[in-house]
């Protein structure tokens, strides 16, 4: 996907003290496969290769264990600031970073678009990310909408319904949304305390103060916003079904090799998301290294050599060297072709012990290797 033509960053807000939710841990930090929430959406944020920094504003009671957060986890281009007792309040701090240069750990170049998106939306993809920076660069500020799921209604003093609205007529704001910085940065400083402390939209503060019409940019189902317990053990499920959705396979360069890997991607690609790519494994290659960022977490090696321990090996080395978090299963299939004339084919009592040894040490780090070994026989022709 071609990157936008702007300096841009986002600001994702995450110092709700998360009271629907019930429980003492504040959502953004509950754990969805042991990893908390608040590290996926930062993922989703880091996996977009134009966002150049990230500002994540948690109350002053989590900061230290959101930077914990990121240093488990691998984050980078992430900056930690104190957010504020409302969501706007804290919203204008994580814009005062850029504005204020208030970061003491690094400096932070003020963007051009800044993406304002909720921790706690652990699913948005890069497609919505780049229609709303794109919109936000032509109209000033944009915004994702879905449509209304239920009917509107408006009750009276004595608690009997007043009126209705139109569904038709109106849609649900979501996040992501995307501004120029200069006006959303000229909203809030204009802000009135009663904004500050009561408002949750930031379209409409740059409307009321800017006079910016934002564009409404349709988004896709997935964009909803963990609030309720239920709501993590429907993020969990999405999570889990994600991972056992996609494989990579991994192929040398040998014609025939590379040919199993090209039949297997086109038996698989009608049921699962395939990769399938053809390299060399001494050689460090950023296409594979984007699919480790991207969390693919099952793998398929196939190789022609009689010992490819050391390749798988290098394999491991580069997941681990990829701060993939490895909390769930990585499965590893190592499929050795033999192709030769003859039927027989045999591995070595040793290479199959080292095998069996290095799949136990590994298996404590939670990637699982498995071995097939295949047998093609090559028919001459006369």
């Amino acid at each position: 996907m071609e990157p936008v033509s702007a300096a841009v960053s986002a600001v994702l807000p995450a110092g709700g003290s998360g009271e629907r939710l019930g429980g003492a841990t504040p959502k953004q930090f509950c754990g969805l496969q042991g990893r908390p929430l608040v590290s996926y959406a930062v993922r989703a944020m880091e996996r977009v290769s134009w966002i150049s920094d990230i500002i994540v504003v948690v109350s002053p009671e989590n900061i230290e264990t959101m930077k914990s957060i990121i240093e488990k986890y691998g984050h980078k281009r992430v900056t930690v600031v104190k957010g504020g007792i409302t969501r706007h309040r804290s919203i204008f701090n994580g814009l005062k970073v850029f504005a204020e240069n208030q970061s003491s750990n690094r400096l932070l170049q003020k963007p051009e678009v800044v993406i304002i998106h909720d921790a706690v939306r652990p699913f948005v993809e890069e497609d919505i990310l780049l229609k709303v920076v794109t919109a936000a660069k032509d109209h000033g500020a944009a915004g994702a909408i879905r449509p209304l799921v239920s009917t509107v209604i408006a009750s009276g003093e004595d608690g009997c319904l007043d009126h209705s609205l139109e569904r038709a007529r109106y849609r649900a704001s979501e996040m992501p949304q995307a501004f120029l910085f200069d006006i959303i940065y000229q909203a809030y400083q204009q802000c009135t305390d009663h904004d500050l402390d009561y408002g949750t939209e930031c379209l409409h503060l740059a409307l009321k103060y800017c006079k910016t019409n934002a564009k409404l940019v349709e988004g896709t189902a997935d964009l909803w916003k963990v609030t309720y317990k239920r709501d993590l053990y429907a993020a969990e499920s999405i999570i889990k079904d994600n991972l056992s959705q996609q494989i990579c396979i991994i192929t040398d360069l040998k014609e025939a090799v590379a040919q199993v890997g090209f039949l297997l991607h086109e038996s698989l690609k009608s049921q699962v998301k395939v990769e399938a790519i053809s390299i060399s494994l001494s050689k460090n290659d950023s296409h594979l290294q984007n699919i480790f960022s991207g969390e693919c977490y099952n793998f398929l090696c196939i190789n022609d050599k009689e010992y490819a321990t050391e390749e798988i090996q290098q394999l491991v080395d580069m997941l681990e060297k990829s701060n993939i978090p490895l909390l769930y299963p990585v499965v590893l299939i190592l499929v050795h072709l033999s192709i030769s004339e003859n039927i027989s084919f045999s591995i070595g009592l040793e290479e199959l012990t080292k095998i069996k040894k290095f799949a136990r040490e590994v298996k404590k780090k939670n990637i699982l290797v498995y071995g097939l070994l295949i047998q093609c026989k090559v028919f001459l022709l006369p």
